[in-house]
């Protein structure tokens, strides 16, 4: 299987989001691939991160696709590195998460360039900053998505091939609480204690979690004070919030900026900064219906899951594109040394993309 080749030669190459060179190279193989398959390169270049790239197609009136994929992994120069495969599956950085993604919408476009001749509607970005939250590439991402009706996104498929409708969305900040330091032996009284403030925000904080609803609050640093003779006069907590809809994002925020202004240690004052990294992916009509229109071009149920876990399907979900994730193959372990893909799996999902693609282009690029 050719395709598995194309894979270890991703995977040979490191491509951890802050190694330049090696995301570029990644880059410049799958155009190496795609140009023949007449899709034309728009870059975005980039001086620290790896550049960004869109491989477009033909237009023409109809419905158009937008691919995504990410060419970044987590690991740095020499920290795994090796490609390895077994009767089943295949070990190696990206071969889930995403390079075999990346590998399941390159096949079924060649698949499809071998019966069309010539592929249109479709196109095809690949970013280079996904692991590393999309900082650089969401706001390229997010200007590029109004000019699509569907999208695909390539990260692994559920256990049972599962796609995915949702995705939580997420948001990082940091409560700066300042307080007044003081020798705590000889003035004690005179301090005021900033860590003393963060134990009750860290409380109040917490119970913002409802699981039940599928949001969670988790302060995962405390960075404060200077030494155990002298009363805090700084405290930082680091937090994330993590949930299923804008319903529970706005409770988030008003709740955030409530405990940040509230002074539980009389003297204490603090300042919220942090930015929503991902607006929530929500399952919604016009994907349910896409789904159905899916299921009977393929022949077959597509079984669906909402995850924890965030991709660049939520940028192009808050445009108001119909998104489905999860189209590559099924894996574990990813950003771990034991990541592998099941090569079955493959099979799977690049048929489905074929059938997919061909219907598309069969039916003067309309899926209704």
């Amino acid at each position: 299987m050719q395709y598995l080749k194309d894979l270890q030669t991703l995977c040979a190459i490191n491509s951890y989001t802050q190694n330049k060179s090696g995301v570029d190279q990644v880059a410049r193989q799958m155009q190496q691939w795609l140009e023949p398959l007449g899709f034309e390169t728009k870059l975005f270049s980039r001086e620290i991160i790896g550049d960004h790239y869109l491989f477009e197609s033909k237009k023409v009136p109809g419905d158009t696709i937008l691919l995504l994929g990410h060419n970044d992994t987590v690991f740095p120069l020499g920290a795994f590195d090796t490609f390895d495969e077994d009767a089943y599956w295949v070990y190696g950085p990206g071969v889930c998460d995403m390079k075999g993604g990346n590998i399941v919408a390159l096949e079924s476009l060649k698949e499809l360039f071998k019966k069309n001749h010539k592929i249109q509607n479709i196109d095809f970005l690949l970013v280079s900053d996904e692991e590393s939250g999309s900082d650089d590439s969401k706001a390229l991402t997010l200007s590029l998505a109004k000019n699509y009706d569907y999208c695909f996104v390539f990260e692994a498929a559920g256990e049972n091939l599962e796609v995915v409708t949702g995705r939580k969305g997420v948001g990082t900040y940091t409560i700066s609480i300042t307080g007044k330091a003081a020798h705590a032996g000889v003035r004690y009284t005179e301090g005021i204690n900033a860590n003393l403030e963060a134990s009750y925000k860290l409380q109040e904080l917490t119970k913002l979690t409802n699981l039940s609803l599928g949001t969670t609050v988790n302060v995962g640093k405390i960075t404060g004070g200077i030494g155990a003779n002298t009363i805090s006069p700084k405290c930082d907590l680091l937090l994330e919030i993590r949930y299923t809809s804008e319903q529970e994002q706005d409770r988030l925020l008003a709740a955030l900026e409530k405990i940040t202004q509230t002074s539980y240690v009389d003297g204490t004052s603090a300042v919220l900064s942090g930015l929503i990294q991902r607006d929530v992916m929500e399952p919604n009509k016009a994907q349910e219906h896409f789904i159905q229109t899916l299921e009977k071009i393929s022949g077959h149920k597509l079984p669906t899951e909402q995850r924890g876990g965030v991709s660049d399907a939520n940028h192009v979900s808050s445009c108001g594109v119909v998104t489905l994730d999860g189209f590559g193959p099924f894996g574990d372990g990813d950003h771990t040394t034991s990541e592998r893909a099941l090569k079955s799996s493959f099979v799977q999902r690049i048929d489905l993309m074929h059938k997919i693609f061909d219907f598309h282009q069969s039916n003067n690029c309309q899926f209704n």
